[in-house]
């Protein structure tokens, strides 16, 4: 279990070439994390339209999961970075999503007992794209 203020990979640098989905390994939060800032690397090569890529949590150890940011990409190489707050009030309830949150976009409020990244690539990349993604949580 990684301590707050203490980074975890959750998606290692992976080649993209063919259109995918591909889902990361999940990561137990500890019960202090307010929030979790994410850094996505995406290195572009050739070819290809669009790169998205979603940290997701559960809030029932692992059995479903919900969108609560995304960061998108196209064809250009670019560091970007994000940031989620559970002490965020949520004003109404909210339907979970899986890989359908808007465009760099975040859901605050909601921060689970574990997370997750999960990508969606479409098009046909070339040339050595990759995508990273880290995250720190920190309470």
């Amino acid at each position: 279990m990684p301590l707050a203020n203490q980074g975890v990979t959750l998606t290692p640098t992976a080649t993209i070439a063919a259109a995918a989905t591909v889902t990361g390994l999940a990561h137990q939060m500890p019960r202090a994390v307010k929030g979790i800032a994410v850094l996505a690397r995406f290195l572009y090569g050739s070819g290809g339209t669009a790169v998205k890529v979603y940290l997701q949590t559960s809030l029932d150890g692992g059995t479903n999961w919900v969108d609560i940011m995304c960061i998108t990409f196209a064809t250009t190489a670019a560091d970007k970075i994000s940031v989620v707050h559970r002490d965020t009030a949520v004003a109404a309830s909210i339907t979970p999503t899986d890989v359908t949150l808007t465009d760099d976009s975040i859901l605050n409020g909601l921060v689970g007992d574990r997370v997750r990244a999960k990508y969606v690539s479409t098009g046909t990349y070339a040339g050595a794209t990759s995508i990273t993604v880290d995250a720190v949580p920190y309470g």
